[in-house]
């Protein structure tokens, strides 16, 4: 019997919800174990990076890595993974588009610090105490997506991804016929095409006020954006199943964008000003960069807020 390819799974800066989507393919998960050798997944079995230096290099099929890149010890991982795997997946928005720990690019790394430390009490890269030497992973000032520390060979969307896109991404794995590199294995047409409610949407919409979710009792059968209720829909990438739009709440872009975006945040604040009915209706909108740069802004154009940051 032929060796089952080996697979490694890592965390880098992201809430855990990746690592959890993983386990909610159910009894998906045992049809993965069965397919594939898990050699490396800290979060849910006892490994250590020295499992992973000691492996050849390119001796694994695939590395999946979830979460930004926000300090030092992240990028020697996603550099170590690179050079073992074959294949590198970016798995879900942190990893694919800087995600929700991107909108700490409109800060400085000591801003961030700030917010929870005292000013003479930093955390320190390394320090000496009682003798010992003691290090922490330095923390960058800038939070970037996996591909732009080393080059991902397919990107798996979402916050986090669904079952179906984490069981396309594994069935693409064992294919063999795989996508060209640097697919996004998703669905390349905008969420709307898919959306429940697309037929309730008028042709000539124009929003006069926008409000938030809690302000108004949401109809259930109506287009978000005919409530005036902000919706990136229109900008994001189909292929989730609309699960936030049956849940009756707005589509928050989490799959980035389709490949004619060059920009998601511009598109999506283009979208939505195309049916807004004046400036005023925009002002509602509390928080423009968290609005429509949510997942997105390492990813950017912008990147981050210029301040001289470190990267």
């Amino acid at each position: 019997m032929a060796d089952k390819p080996k697979v490694a799974f890592y965390w880098c800066a992201a809430c855990g919800g990746c690592e959890e989507a993983i386990v909610d393919l159910g009894e998906g998960l045992l049809e993965v174990a069965a397919a594939v050798e898990i050699v490396f997944w800290p979060v849910a079995l006892d490994f250590k990076r020295r499992d992973i230096e000691q492996l050849a290099d390119h001796s694994l099929a695939a590395a999946f890595v979830n979460g930004a890149i926000r300090t030092g010890e992240q990028e020697e991982m996603a550099r170590l993974l690179s050079a073992k795997a074959q294949l590198l997946f970016a798995f879900g928005s942190c990893a694919h588009l800087g995600g929700i720990p991107g909108l700490a690019n409109l800060f400085t790394s000591r801003e961030v610090l700030a917010t929870a430390y005292p000013p003479d009490n930093f955390p320190r890269h390394a320090c000496r105490d009682n003798g010992h030497a003691l290090e922490l992973p330095e923390l960058f000032d800038t939070v970037r997506p996996l591909d732009q520390v080393v080059p991902v060979d397919y990107y798996v969307p979402g916050c986090p991804p669904t079952p179906r896109i984490i069981q396309s991404a594994l069935q693409a794995l064992l294919s063999d016929t795989l996508p060209p590199r640097g697919s996004v294995l998703a669905p390349d047409v905008a969420l709307c095409e898919e959306c429940p409610r697309k037929d309730s949407r008028p042709p000539d919409l124009t929003v006069a006020a926008f409000h938030r979710p809690h302000q108004i009792v949401i109809d259930e059968e109506k287009c978000m954006l005919a409530q005036g209720i902000l919706c990136l829909g229109p900008a994001t990438r189909g292929g989730c199943e609309a699960p936030c739009i049956r849940g009756n709440m707005p589509c928050t872009g989490c799959f980035g964008p389709t490949s004619r975006v060059r920009d998601f945040g511009g598109k999506a604040l283009s979208a939505v000003a195309s049916v807004a009915a004046d400036e005023a209706a925009l002002e509602a909108i509390p928080d423009p960069v968290g609005a429509f740069y949510r997942y997105s802004l390492p990813a950017s154009l912008l990147r981050r807020k210029k301040n001289g940051g470190d990267r």
